[in-house]
């Protein structure tokens, strides 16, 4: 709630974690700031000029009985979906959403350089 009226980067909006076998390793954090905020207001909490403020667009949700499928290694449903328009979801079943969740950029401590602290492949889910 507190990322919805000021940023304290003492406190992110969340963990991120990789699964490293049967245990999680922290890997980095996640902050979060309104859909209502601009460029300019982004910038004031990570600048523009060091990391990507990102949302997650055309997203196509299942029905109750295909949630599971969004874990397959190649889904229609979901973040990683291979669904996304209004017509294709409405056709399989699923729910569309122009826009899920609010602006979010996620931080990587623990590496070794800047590109890789503020990566953007990773955060996209596309530097597995």
């Amino acid at each position: 709630m507190e990322a919805a009226f000021r940023f304290t980067p003492e406190h992110p909006t969340s963990l991120l974690y990789e699964k490293h076998g049967d245990d999680y390793k922290l890997i980095g954090v996640m902050y979060t700031a309104p859909k209502r905020l601009g460029e300019d207001q982004l910038d004031e909490r990570v600048p523009l000029s060091v990391a990507q403020w990102h949302e997650h667009v055309n997203f196509c949700a299942p029905p109750p009985d295909h949630r599971k499928d969004m874990l397959a290694p190649h889904p229609q449903f979901g973040l990683k979906g291979s669904i996304f328009t209004q017509e294709a979801c409405d056709a399989s079943g699923g729910t569309f959403h122009p826009v899920i969740f609010n602006w979010m950029v996620h931080v990587y401590p623990f590496e070794k350089d800047q590109a890789s602290i503020w990566s953007v492949n990773r955060q996209h889910g596309d530097g597995d």
